[in-house]
This record gives C-alpha cells, sequence and structure tokens, in this order.
C-alpha cells in the first residue's frame, strides 16, 4: 500500500520570482510614480511578450476574459459564432457578453480542438466566426480552419490561455488567425497575477485593441468608440517582467517532469497520454491524460478520488463540458447527441499536477498511485 503524500500536492503553483527582483522592479515605479496608463513597465512587457512568441504586434489588457470581448468586439464578430463546448467558460461568455450566439461545435478525438469538418458543416449566414481554443495549448488544425473562414469570409479569433510560447514549426502561436488571446493569470506558465494580451498582424488592429481597453478614448477631447477599462496595470507589468525573466528555467523543468511522466505511464492500459504533434513545440501548460472506463479498470472520476485520497490534487479540467451550464443546455447546438467526441472526452481526462518545482520523486510515486488504483480496480 502506497502512502500518501504528507502535505497537498497540487495541480499547479505559480512561476515567482525572487522578491529582489519585483522590488527592483516595483522601486522604479515608485521612482516614476506612474501606476497605470501605458507607463514604462508596460511599455517594456509589451516589447518582451512580441519578441518572446515572435509576434508582430501585442495589446496587453487587465486580464484574458477582458482581452477576448475586446477581440470579439473589436473584429465584428456578431449573430453567431462557432466554439468548443470543452473549454473555460470564458470562451463562450465572451460571444454571448457580445451579444452574439456560441454555436458549439463537436471536437477532433485525438487533439481535443476544434474539428474542421464539423465547423464547416455548422456555418450559415447567421455565422460571423470562429472562436477555436488551443486546449492545453495543443494547436488547432491551423490551416483547416483558416482555409474555412477564408471561403466563407469569417472572421477567425483563437483562445491561445494554454499556448504561451507554443509554436508551430517554427512560428509562434500567435500569428495566426486575426488574433490570439493569451491569459496571464497567476496559474499559466507566464503570467503577471492577473494578465492577458492580444496578438495580431496589424498594426491598425492592434491600434483598435488599444482604443477599446481605454474607454474608447482617442484623445483628451474625443472618445471614438464604445471601449471598456482593460488596461494592464504597472504593478502587474512588473511582476510580469520578473515572471518572464523565470521562464526559460522554468519550461526547462517542466520539460524533464513531462517526460518523466511519459516514461512511467507509458503502457498502462487504459492511459492516453497528452499527444505529441511532429514540429509542435508545447507550450508545457499542463500534462493530461485520458482514462478509459473499460480499458484502465475504472473511472476517471474514480482515479480523481483516489488520488485525493493520496494527497495528490489534481483537475478534472475541462468537466463539465459547457453545454452542461444552465446558460447554455437550452441552445440547439448544446444537444450531446451533437458532440459525442467531446461528450465521450469530457468524462476521461484528468490533469496531473506539473510545476517547476515538481520533484522527479513526486513523480514517480504518482505514477505508483495510478498503477495501484488500477491493481486495485482489478
Amino acid at each position: 500500500m502506497i502512502k500518501p503524500f504528507d502535505e497537498p500536492i497540487y495541480m499547479t503553483r505559480p512561476v515567482l520570482p525572487t522578491l529582489e527582483a519585483f522590488n527592483a522592479r516595483l522601486a522604479e515605479v515608485w521612482s516614476a510614480r506612474w501606476l497605470t496608463n501605458a507607463g514604462e513597465q508596460h511599455e517594456r512587457l509589451g516589447r518582451a511578450i512580441c519578441d518572446y512568441l515572435d509576434v508582430p504586434e501585442v495589446s496587453l489588457f487587465n486580464n484574458g476574459t477582458i482581452a477576448l470581448l475586446a477581440a470579439v468586439r473589436a473584429l465584428g464578430m456578431r449573430g453567431e459564432v462557432i466554439t468548443t463546448p470543452f473549454t473555460f467558460p470564458a470562451t463562450p461568455h465572451a460571444i454571448s457578453w457580445s451579444g452574439a450566439t456560441p454555436v458549439f461545435c463537436d471536437i477532433d478525438p485525438v487533439t481535443m480542438t476544434l474539428d474542421p469538418a464539423r465547423v464547416e458543416a455548422l456555418i450559415t449566414p447567421k455565422v460571423t466566426g470562429i472562436l477555436a481554443v488551443h486546449v492545453y495549448g495543443i494547436p488547432c488544425d491551423v490551416v483547416a480552419l483558416q482555409s474555412i473562414a477564408d471561403r466563407h469570409g469569417l472572421r477567425l479569433v483563437y483562445d491561445a490561455a494554454h499556448a504561451f510560447g507554443t509554436r508551430i514549426n517554427g512560428v509562434g502561436i500567435g500569428n495566426f488567425g486575426d488574433a490570439s488571446m493569451f491569459s496571464f493569470h497567476a496559474t499559466k506558465l507566464f503570467h503577471s497575477a492577473e494578465g492577458g494580451a492580444l496578438t495580431c498582424g496589424s498594426a491598425a488592429v492592434r491600434e483598435t485593441f488599444d482604443h477599446l481597453k481605454n474607454f474608447g478614448i482617442l484623445n483628451q477631447e474625443e472618445v471614438g468608440v464604445v471601449g471598456i477599462n482593460g488596461k494592464m496595470n504597472e504593478l502587474q507589468a512588473a511582476l510580469g517582467l520578473a515572471v518572464l525573466d523565470c521562464v526559460p528555467d522554468e519550461l526547462r523543468c517542466r520539460e524533464a517532469i513531462i517526460g518523466r511522466y511519459r516514461e512511467r505511464l507509458a503502457g498502462m492500459a487504459g492511459l492516453t497520454l497528452m499527444p505529441e504533434l511532429p514540429g509542435v513545440q508545447s507550450s508545457c501548460q499542463y500534462f493530461v491524460v485520458r482514462i478509459d472506463r473499460e480499458a484502465f479498470g475504472c473511472s476517471r472520476d474514480v482515479v480523481f478520488d483516489r488520488l485525493k485520497a493520496y494527497n495528490v490534487l489534481a483537475r478534472k479540467y475541462f468537466y463539465p463540458l459547457c453545454t452542461d451550464y444552465a446558460c447554455y443546455r437550452e441552445l440547439p447546438s448544446s444537444a450531446p447527441g451533437l458532440l459525442p467526441v467531446a461528450t465521450e472526452i469530457v468524462g476521461q481526462v484528468l490533469c496531473l499536477p506539473l510545476y517547476g518545482t515538481l520533484p522527479f520523486t513526486a513523480v514517480d510515486a504518482i505514477g505508483d498511485m495510478i498503477g495501484e488504483i488500477q491493481e486495485q480496480a482489478c
């Protein structure tokens, strides 16, 4: 019988710089006495994010949800917008808050991202855009989705909340579609406690984002559009700059931990590991397994509960589907029969602990625990 951990092993822990590094940034803020409205920390972080993500344009926001709202608004995504039910609720909420209606589409059985063939089948004259999600940082089929958007004259926005640093054949993930949203929440690989960004290829579009996040203000005497307050402040930006310096080391640690998980869990009956796609550099945001009840010997929910008894706090992420929420379940596109792949996968996925300071001994123990759960189930 394997003993539980003495202390909880959480799914993630925030990347934190040293207090000395953060205080040095704060000292600059205090010296400037400039706390928000595009100060020096904000401008430095914007340039640094552009360089890291290898994108031409970036607009920083106070959080990813407001950034997504701004993208939907700026790009005129009205009427109906096709999206995935297998995501965090902020994704469809951004559509609904903008006055449009989400149309939920089934997902690919391997990548768990939007299935392009099913997307095209859902297009009607009411559809103005596609809001796709790089789930767990796994890229969508960006070529197929762009082809669909071009053929039908649709806007294409990516929720890249999990995909900070993901690349496809060397190209930064923020270069695809009309815009991509990144979340800088504390749970993410890179964060500013709260925060977010939109990337795009056009300076004119980025300026629209900038106006929208600042009340639509054009200058001291003109307001050009109906905007909102979505600005990132100097304290967030200062933390972001300090955290960004930590990301390369954190990423190397996570890559090693993921490799250890793969070695430890490979070949376990009924357990499917996250796909490794050719040409894709991972963001290492999450490490997810899928548990097939019949082949493994028990359900994902049993494994989740048993791991909790071992003091391992995994997550059933994303569960339930957005289409199961009261605010969306009555939509015609929410019918489970229309979403067979998502309905199956949402009952299988389990996010295991992943953060840079997680020791290999803990990874090995978690692997042993999963093995013991399977043995006892059989």
